[in-house]
Formats: C-alpha cells, sequence, structure tokens
C-alpha cells in the first residue's frame, strides 16, 4: 500500500501537518467541542474574543484551550465582530495579552447582511498589525487585487471566503479562488467560511489551497464530532488529489482503452 508522503506546511515559522483549522463557537456543550477537536485532529483552534467577552464565558474557553493542547493544537484568536481597524487592532492586541500568542485572524466586517468584509478597513488594520509584530491572518474575500495588497502589508497568510460566513454554500465562485492560487503560487492561502460539506473541502485542497478553515459545518451538524472527522478525511483526500496531479476536464469522451482501430482476442498467441 502506498503511504502518502510527508506535507507539511507553514504559518509564520510554525510547521503544521493537518490542513484543517476549526472554530470553537456553536457547539451544543463544551464535551461535544472537546469531541469533535480530537476527531478533527486539527492543529489550530479559533476563538472568537470578542463575542466571549459580550457574552460570557463561563469557562468554555478554558475547556476548549485544554481540549487544543490535549493535542498540540496551537490558539488562534479571532476579531469577530469588529466594524473598524481600531476595533479590531485593540482587540488583537487584548488578545495577545490574555493567550500569549501574536497569531491573530484578523476580521474587520463591513456589511451587516453579508457579513462581507471591508477592504479599506482591514488592509489598515493588518498594516498596523504587521507593525506590532502579530501573525496576521485576514478574512477576507476573493479579490486579486485585495489579496495582493494584504500579502504586499506582510500578512503571513491570506483567507479569502468560498461563500459568506455560515452559508454552507461553498465554494461558490471557483474560478476566483483557481485565478488567486494562479496568480499567487507562493501564498499560503485557506479558503475561510461559507463551507457546509466535507466535499466543499476537498475541492478546495483540490484547487490547491493550502487549508481550509470552517465552524458552522461541523458545529451545527446532527453529529458533530462525526462530521469533524467527515472533514478531516475530506481534506485529507483533496489534498492528496492535488499531489496526485488531477486529469483535466474535457467536453467530449475520451475512450479509457483505446485501440488504434485494429482487433485483437485477449490471450491470442498470434
Amino acid at each position: 500500500m502506498t503511504q502518502a508522503r510527508p506535507d507539511p506546511w507553514m504559518i509564520g515559522d510554525v510547521a503544521l501537518s493537518s490542513r484543517l483549522l476549526l472554530g470553537s463557537a456553536g457547539y451544543p456543550s463544551p464535551q461535544t467541542l472537546a469531541e469533535a477537536i480530537a476527531a478533527s485532529q486539527t492543529e489550530v483552534l479559533t476563538v472568537g474574543l470578542k463575542r466571549t467577552l459580550q457574552a460570557g464565558d463561563n469557562g468554555f474557553i478554558a475547556m476548549a484551550l485544554a481540549a487544543a493542547q490535549a493535542q498540540g493544537a496551537r490558539l488562534l484568536p479571532n476579531t469577530a465582530g469588529c466594524r473598524s481597524a481600531r476595533e479590531a487592532v485593540n482587540l488583537a492586541c487584548m488578545a495577545r495579552e490574555l493567550y500569549g500568542s501574536s497569531w491573530i485572524k484578523l476580521e474587520v466586517i463591513g456589511d451587516e447582511h453579508t457579513l462581507q468584509p471591508d477592504p479599506f478597513e482591514l488592509l489598515l488594520a493588518a498594516g498596523e498589525l504587521v507593525s506590532k509584530g502579530f501573525t496576521v491572518l485576514p478574512y477576507c474575500t476573493d479579490d486579486l487585487v485585495l489579496c495582493r495588497r494584504l500579502a504586499d502589508a506582510g500578512c503571513a497568510v491570506l483567507m479569502p471566503w468560498g461563500a459568506p460566513i455560515g452559508s454552507g454554500q461553498g465554494l461558490i465562485n471557483p474560478f476566483a479562488l483557481r485565478s488567486l492560487r494562479e496568480r499567487l503560487p507562493d501564498a499560503t492561502l485557506i479558503v475561510d467560511a461559507g463551507l457546509g460539506a466535507p466535499s466543499h473541502a476537498a475541492r478546495a485542497l483540490e484547487l490547491g489551497f493550502d487549508a481550509v478553515l470552517l465552524n458552522s459545518a461541523v458545529a451545527q451538524a446532527r453529529d458533530p464530532v462525526l462530521m469533524a472527522a467527515a472533514f478531516r478525511d475530506a481534506v485529507q483526500a483533496g489534498r492528496q488529489g492535488w499531489r496526485a496531479g488531477l486529469m483535466s476536464a474535457q467536453d467530449f469522451a475520451v475512450p479509457s482503452t483505446p485501440v488504434g482501430g485494429h482487433a485483437f482476442l485477449l490471450g491470442s498467441t498470434r
């Protein structure tokens, strides 16, 4: 049986094996979250600090941290709920003080209906956080120009959406995502938001993206633990498919066993 070759990837100067990043919000219980973390084999767990501070914690983050640490996962605080660069920068600095990590998932929302990022405030916040020594992972749209500007600002990773947050629609613009991968060959790219099924995650990896980040698809599943395992396997399959080299799609039939126009008999000695 052929074994997959080691296939690490990087966030900043940290090497990772799992290409599934998992969110920690919306689970039916802390125990379910802990079991989903274990089933996913994730090495990066996101936590929304702003919403936790507003709604109260009740030990939830402590449980999430313990579950993450049990399998060596790192915490990725995010600025979910922020509406301006100043608010996001302040929250990021608070998260670094609380958790001792310079990693930050940067979110600056510009539209309440779609939860689409504000590109102007996002770029402003990213530049300031990079200057403060953060490893910045910005949640952005699939706009090529914005992604280039964020990369030029020093962002370690780019995180374009597959679809609006929590929509479960999957990859609604595969052309744009494919273009990002082709035009930014050296960038670390993670599809973040909008995935609803394991097949969506597999497709993102088949397009050459380095990883996926998801939350609702697991947290809102009928069986979150089983769904976490399904996404784990889908991500691995998608990545291996990309490494193996997908065949080119054709608009016409191509015989899988061409015979060159000559009849032959199996087993014939002539």
